[in-house]
């Protein structure tokens, strides 16, 4: 893969490029975040790996501007703010995964190697437009989703909740995997943003029917199934 690493730190860019490298991988340095930015914009890169405090433009911003201009190269972020709420800020600017310094190598270098999978792998879910389970419909392109003939209007997050649930019908869905399907998260942010967003879909999809499809399975998670 080619990475370009954005590091102000010469020493740990240096460090790093070194291992990607021995690796067997092709690596790029900038170390400030204006030409961090020119360079991502103008090649091609399979992943960057970007420092949030970075010199001439901070990491966060460097990932607005490209996400505000179509780039939608997976990035991971290094820093040293390590509380949720800088997490949440760094997946919430566009980022895909957020490691907390100091990091293993090995650690940085299986996450950059499961973005890029991520990226590249063929999805035979992506092909499909409409999923079915008992009277429960979703159009993926027309954003429709129906019950027993009723239409039934979601807002953004509850119909991508819902679409997970849809794909895996019958299966528990851990909280972990809600979180980084739904709201990309990699990491629990300790907030009850799942339960507020199911119990909103619960209204909506189980309320008026005979019979519930959205159950909590007790310490395991969330599934959709014709009966508990």
């Amino acid at each position: 893969m080619r990475v370009l690493v954005i590091e102000d730190d010469r020493d740990a860019a240096a460090f790093m490029a070194k291992g990607l490298r021995e690796s067997g991988h092709v690596v790029d340095l900038a170390h400030d975040g204006r030409d961090g930015l020119v360079m991502a914009a103008g090649n091609e890169y399979d992943v960057l790996v970007v420092d949030r405090m970075l010199p001439g433009l901070d990491g966060l911003s460097l990932v607005k501007t490209l996400r505000a201009t179509g780039n939608a190269t997976p990035v991971l972020f290094l820093s040293a703010l390590g509380e949720v709420d800088d997490r949440v800020k760094g997946l919430r600017a566009g980022g895909d995964d957020y490691l907390v310094k100091p990091y293993a190598f090995t650690e940085l270098l299986a996450r950059l190697e499961a973005l890029v999978r991520r990226q590249v792998a063929p999805s035979t879910e992506a092909r499909e437009t409409v999923l079915r389970y008992r009277d429960l419909s979703m159009d993926l392109l027309t954003r429709r989703v129906e019950r027993s003939g009723r239409v039934i209007e979601l807002q953004p997050r509850e119909f991508k909740l819902l679409e997970v649930l849809m794909r895996h019908a019958e299966q528990v869905m851990t909280r972990t995997m809600l979180l980084e399907k739904v709201w990309d998260y990699r990491f629990d942010p300790q907030t009850n943003v799942i339960d507020v967003h199911i119990s909103r879909l619960r209204q909506k999809i189980d309320r008026d029917f005979d019979t519930p499809l959205i159950h909590t399975v007790r310490g395991a998670g969330y599934t959709l199934r014709a009966a508990d």
